[in-house]
């Protein structure tokens, strides 16, 4: 797998990370990472677990956020970076980890196409409402989360989730899904595959 860096376009300074195995990709994931004030950036391990897994047909973007803003500056560049992608895909589908699940699943809401989230926050600290947003995603949906998450109350996510009856899985894991990652990569992997 080759890895090029990518300025995404736009008023914010956003940076990516392009991991590709095949010049015939014609689908591609763009990745959101966690908090970033919480030391997450797009080398993130489950972000590069998902990246890892995907089929030979698929790139990711793992995107590297502008400046703090709580969450609205975070959406535009998720919305930037699909735009980025559109361009150069057939298809682009969406996935965060923790507050980068948050962002995806909003974010889903006004680009469409599918979505999965791993232990997504339910509500960004703007006050954006990730369990509401839920119910207007147009796309497939899949989240993980795991059992033993004290951090994060993905179960609400999930709830709105199986209510839309889209997919839920959990893992018997933390927040970190320490030693679990290659699993979640796989999971999301095959998401993927179903929907794309």
């Amino acid at each position: 797998m080759s890895t090029d860096r990518i300025r995404i376009p736009g008023a914010r300074k956003v940076r990516a990370s392009l991991d590709n195995d095949s010049r015939d990709a014609r689908a591609i994931v763009v990745a959101c990472p966690p908090h970033p004030q919480r030391g997450g950036d797009r080398h993130d391990n489950r972000l590069r677990a998902v990246s890892a897994a995907l089929p030979e047909w698929t790139d990711c973007l793992r995107v590297g956020y502008g400046p703090w803003d709580e969450g609205r500056g975070e959406r535009a560049d998720a919305r930037a970076a699909c735009e980025w992608a559109a361009d150069r895909y057939d298809s682009v589908m969406l996935f965060g980890y923790s507050f980068g699940g948050g962002v995806a699943l909003l974010t889903a809401v006004d680009v469409g196409g599918p979505v999965a989230a791993l232990s997504p926050v339910p509500r960004l600290e703007d006050g954006s409402d990730v369990v509401a947003a839920v119910n207007r995603v147009g796309g497939p949906l899949w989240v993980g989360y795991g059992t033993r998450d004290e951090t994060v109350d993905a179960d609400r996510v999930g709830e709105a989730v199986r209510g839309r009856e889209g997919t839920v899985e959990t893992f018997p894991a933390d927040h970190r899904f320490v030693g679990r990652e290659v699993a979640v990569g796989e999971r999301v992997a095959a998401f993927v595959a179903s929907v794309v």
